[in-house]
C-alpha cells in the first residue's frame, strides 16, 4: 500500500514513497509512540488513583541516603506504558511488539533519567531540562534504530521533537489540571 511501512522478518521496507518521505512519516509515528509511552503513566494515575502506584524502588536508596528512584516511578507507569504503546502500535498498523519495546525503553529512559536526578540531588517530579526528556525519547529510538535504518540526524531530529512537544504538552495538562506540575 503506498506510504505504508512494510515490515518483515528481516526488518522495514518502505514501499511507495521517496526515503525522506517515508522516514519522515516514521519518524512521526515513532514520536508519537514516544509520547505514548511517556503519557500513559501521567494518565493511569488520574485515571487509576492509587491502584498500582508501588514505587519501583520500593523506598531503597542508595548508598548516598537518597531515594534510587522516588514515589512517582510507580509499577503502574512501568507496567501500562509498554502496553499503551504496543496498542499504539497496533493502531498505526504496526506490530504490538515494537510499541511494547518503545514504550519498554521510553520507561527504562524515564527510570534512568530519574536514577541521575536523585543522584544530583533533583528532588521527585522536580525539573531537569533535558534530563528529563532526552533519555526517554533516546533509549527507545536506539532500540529501534535498526529496524528503522535511522541515522543519527533521524534520532536527533525526533529526540528534538520530543522535547518540544513533551513541554508545551506538559503544560497544557496542568492547565487541564492532569499533571501537578506544567513540566
Amino acid at each position: 500500500k503506498r506510504g505504508r511501512i512494510h515490515f518483515s522478518a528481516s526488518g522495514v521496507c518502505l514501499r511507495g514513497l521517496s526515503r525522506n518521505s517515508a522516514m519522515a512519516s516514521v519518524e512521526l509515528q515513532l514520536l508519537l509512540l514516544i509520547l505514548i509511552a511517556n503519557g500513559a503513566p501521567i494518565i493511569a494515575a488520574v485515571v487509576c488513583g492509587d491502584w498500582g502506584a508501588r514505587p519501583v524502588d520500593g523506598g531503597r536508596r542508595w548508598a548516598d541516603g537518597r531515594r534510587l528512584l522516588g514515589d512517582a516511578k510507580t509499577w503502574r507507569g512501568v507496567a501500562l506504558a509498554p502496553l499503551a504503546t504496543g496498542l499504539g502500535a497496533v493502531l498505526l498498523d504496526w506490530p504490538a511488539m515494537l510499541g511494547v519495546v518503545i514504550g519498554g525503553g521510553a520507561m527504562l529512559g524515564d527510570l534512568l533519567s530519574s536514577f541521575v536526578k536523585r543522584r544530583l540531588g533533583v528532588p521527585t517530579s522536580g525539573m531537569s531540562l533535558g534530563l528529563d526528556q532526552i533519555p526517554e525519547a533516546m533509549v527507545p529510538l536506539l532500540a529501534v534504530a535498526d529496524a528503522f535504518a535511522l541515522s543519527w540526524p533521524d534520532i536527533v531530529a525526533t529526540v528534538a521533537g520530543f522535547i518540544v512537544l513533551e513541554l508545551a504538552l506538559s503544560r497544557v495538562l496542568y492547565r487541564f489540571g492532569i499533571r501537578d506540575r506544567p513540566y
